[in-house]
């Protein structure tokens, strides 16, 4: 398998292809939405580059998960911090790695729960293509394939780095 990506060059690209889709879709009013954990850091970064201004919130899914009952808890359990009315709002939904596409409907579910957004675009740095659900990402970093009992995990945040690891279950 070929190296990592760099996580810098990729957010680079990232901020410039979100700028030109909100721009091509006038959306002057956006709300950021990172999911924890990694998908924060990747949405302050970006947050930073595109839209300084615009609100910033994050998710823990961690109640919204469909694999709750096989795997419990996690142990670090976060409130969510939707700062701003999510109703008729532009949210720019966040995560680090897009693999079945289970935690973006957990995320989805959540939000929904707070309000009726205008639109969702999704961002995410990475996708391992292991698609369970039909998710896909309007922004992304890169996508990548991955050997079986393969994972790649975003650690940070400061430097932000990709590393491989074996699968957890």
């Amino acid at each position: 398998m070929s190296a990592l990506p760099e996580v810098g060059p990729l957010l680079q690209q990232m901020a410039d292809q979100l700028s030109r889709y909100l721009q091509e879709r006038q959306i002057d009013d956006p709300a950021f939405v990172g999911i924890h954990t990694g998908g924060v850091w990747i949405a302050e970064a970006l947050h930073q580059q595109v839209a300084p201004n615009a609100p910033m919130g994050t998710l823990d899914i961690a109640f919204y998960r469909d694999d709750f009952e096989q795997h419990g808890l996690p142990q670090r359990v976060r409130p969510s911090e939707l700062p701003f009315t999510v109703d008729g709002r532009h949210l720019i939904l966040v995560d680090d790695v897009l693999m079945t596409g289970r935690t973006i409907r957990a995320a989805l579910n959540e939000l929904f729960d707070y309000g009726r957004p205008a639109s969702v675009t999704l961002v995410t740095l990475l996708d391992i293509e292991a698609r369970q659900l039909p998710v896909r990402a309007d922004i992304l970093g890169a996508s990548l394939a991955l050997p079986a009992g393969q994972r790649v995990k975003l650690t940070g945040p400061s430097p932000l780095q990709l590393t491989l690891n074996a699968a957890t279950h």
